[in-house]
């Protein structure tokens, strides 16, 4: 009998909307369950596209912004053959930030829309269940570290959070919003549950494209 592949579930959201602990909890939670699953993060800073990124996040180098945009559209797909091998062999993917990170930070910049930022991710594996962690810009930028790297501005996470916006209006993804600004348990219950429905779905139906 073939294996029933894993799900791919993302968790988006602004900075410090508390995406990498809910990511950890529900992969333990799921691993628990008897249910294999991993984490992933983007961008991954581990490769060598990622190093390059993760210079230009920490403010160590400069680069244009269509580059830098091509650049963690680059990121995602060196990482595409290892998901989709993960995702074959029955392992759920749990992904901090995704392509929708990707196009809500750069079309939150003068003179880039959402059209021309969606293009280089289509085609992408697409998440069977996307959670956006919606907190306030003010209530994030009281969580510890706010500020320390490039795009942690409120001003800037606010226009972000409208891009994101835009996007959750696409019919053909599955996002589902999650009130970030409940208490850490609450929140992981909340996200535990829509991820035991999606893998329930996703193990009979094949991967999707992005944007297709």
């Amino acid at each position: 009998m073939a294996c029933k592949r894993g799900a791919l579930i993302v968790l988006e959201g602004v900075d410090k909307a508390g995406k990498t602990t809910q990511c950890n909890r529900l992969v333990q939670a799921l691993q628990q369950s008897g249910r294999p699953a991993e984490m992933m993060r983007f961008p991954d800073r581990t490769t060598t596209i990622g190093k390059l990124i993760s210079a230009y996040l920490e403010k160590k180098s400069d680069l244009e912004d269509h580059t830098v945009h091509l650049l963690f559209s680059a990121n995602r797909w060196e990482l595409v053959p290892l998901m989709k091998k993960k995702l074959e062999q029955g392992i759920t993917l749990v992904v901090d930030r995704y392509a929708f990170s990707g196009v809500a930070f750069t079309s939150a910049k003068p003179g880039f829309c959402l059209d021309w930022c969606k293009q280089p991710d289509v085609g992408l594996p697409k998440p069977d269940l996307v959670m956006f962690l919606q907190l306030s810009p003010a209530e994030a930028a009281l969580r510890g570290q706010f500020g320390e790297e490039r795009y942690e501005t409120s001003v800037f996470q606010r226009t972000v959070q409208q891009k994101f916006e835009q996007l959750m209006k696409d019919p053909s993804v599955n996002w589902q919003v999650i009130d970030a600004a409940q208490g850490v348990d609450e929140v992981h219950n909340d996200i535990t549950s829509h991820s035991l429905n999606a893998i329930n779905i996703a193990q009979n139906l094949p991967l999707g494209e992005l944007w297709k």
